[in-house]
């Protein structure tokens, strides 16, 4: 049985999402990838709901040359900014592609044992 709207807390929730940047973006005049990289950022100010940090891993790991951090409570919210950055020329053209992403809920067992008190005193 679901909980009514009013019980529900929001789940503090972050994702690392992996990119690799081909060799193309790395051909590009770095002013040129420097306008790419500023329409990047009018996006991610256009979804105050996620925040977001990059990562330079290009020294420190194989497999991937960059990561994002993103933190959010809302699902939609997060889905909507990468549905918006998946249609930038970054991701069209490829210069670069998601390898991974690792999800996980903030002390998600806190809101489970939360859960569990409620069932018994409700």
């Amino acid at each position: 049985m679901s909980k009514p709207a009013e019980t529900l807390r929001p789940l503090p929730m972050a994702a690392v999402v992996y990119l690799a940047f081909e060799p193309a973006w790395l051909a590009l005049p770095r002013e040129e990838r420097g306008r790419i990289a500023g329409k990047i950022g009018a996006i991610l100010a256009r979804h105050p709901k996620v925040t977001f940090e990059w990562f330079d891993a290009d020294a420190l790991a194989g497999g991937f040359s960059d990561f994002a951090i993103c933190r959010f409570s809302d699902m939609r919210a997060y889905h909507h900014l990468w549905e918006e950055l998946r249609d930038t020329e970054i991701f069209a053209h490829p210069y670069a592609r998601i390898v991974n992403v690792t999800t996980g809920i903030e002390n998600g067992f806190q809101d489970y044992e939360a859960s569990l008190k409620e069932e018994t005193n409700g």
